[in-house]
């Protein structure tokens, strides 16, 4: 058993919380939150600084489902990677094993929850990765420009592993990715994704993907800038590249050897 930080309650071996960073997604987290609260998983929304009528409806979920639900407002926005390396620190903080990571808008299937659970129950070393099935809500430009970022990944791991490396639902092993934000600097916005994966491979993190259906998303809010963020998740794959080449024998023999159990 393990102390709850500053609590006094103690926590299994295993144990999971469900961080949600959320900005702006007012009218799609209501049934999010209900989809995450079906599962039994407790959960973390993480207001990224987002205005009043959502800093309104996450008040009320916490008040509604407390202590099930809790919530860590940001007061300026950080992007979704800084949302979620706030979320990474408050369930290190409360002493929590693992980080499932779900997006706010509604696109993922909260009903795949448990499936992702038993998988890190049985592997509690890897990342259960999603690898989206997508209808036919998705728009073609963003699904055709996601294989740009499949390439580029698969050439910085030297490895087919990383199935797909942006899709926002997944659940991590806490204790690395903890060691990984202390000593290296992670992407805050769009790019965060991706590279986390990326980085966390790099140190013989194993990789289980698991195909879940996206929907594109249900309450039409996107955060995506399609300038800014291109430039910023270009600027990331240049890095990794480099990054990737002084890596490059230890990755080799990473494939020869077979991925971290």
């Amino acid at each position: 058993m393990r102390d709850d930080t500053g609590s006094g309650m103690s926590r299994p071996a295993f144990a999971p919380l469900v961080v949600i960073p959320v900005y702006d997604h007012a009218h799609a987290i209501g049934a999010v939150a209900q989809g995450v609260l079906a599962s039994g998983l407790p959960c973390l929304l993480v207001d990224d600084g987002s205005h009043l009528d959502c800093a309104q409806v996450l008040d009320a979920l916490a008040r509604a489902h407390a202590p099930q639900v809790t919530l860590l407002r940001l007061a300026v926005n950080q992007g979704k990677g800084g949302a979620m390396l706030a979320g990474f620190a408050e369930a290190a903080r409360l002493d929590y094993s693992h980080v499932l990571q779900i997006d706010a808008d509604g696109q993922h299937d909260t009903g795949d929850i448990p499936r992702f659970v038993a998988l890190s129950q049985a592997q509690p070393e890897a990342v259960i990765c999603g690898t989206p099935a997508y209808d036919a809500s998705v728009p073609k430009a963003r699904l055709y420009g996601r294989y740009a970022t499949h390439i580029w990944v698969w050439i910085n791991t030297l490895s087919l592993q990383i199935r797909d490396s942006m899709c926002g639902f997944r659940l991590y092993p806490l204790a690395p990715v903890t060691r990984l934000i202390g000593e290296e600097t992670i992407g805050r916005r769009m790019d965060f994704d991706s590279e986390i994966l990326v980085r966390l491979f790099w140190r013989g993190v194993k990789v289980i993907n698991v195909p879940t259906a996206v929907t594109y998303p249900s309450d039409g809010v996107s955060h995506f800038d399609v300038w800014r963020d291109n430039v910023r998740i270009s600027r990331m794959h240049a890095r990794l590249f480099f990054g990737m080449l002084w890596r490059a024998p230890r990755l080799l023999w990473q494939r020869i050897a077979g991925p971290r159990a």
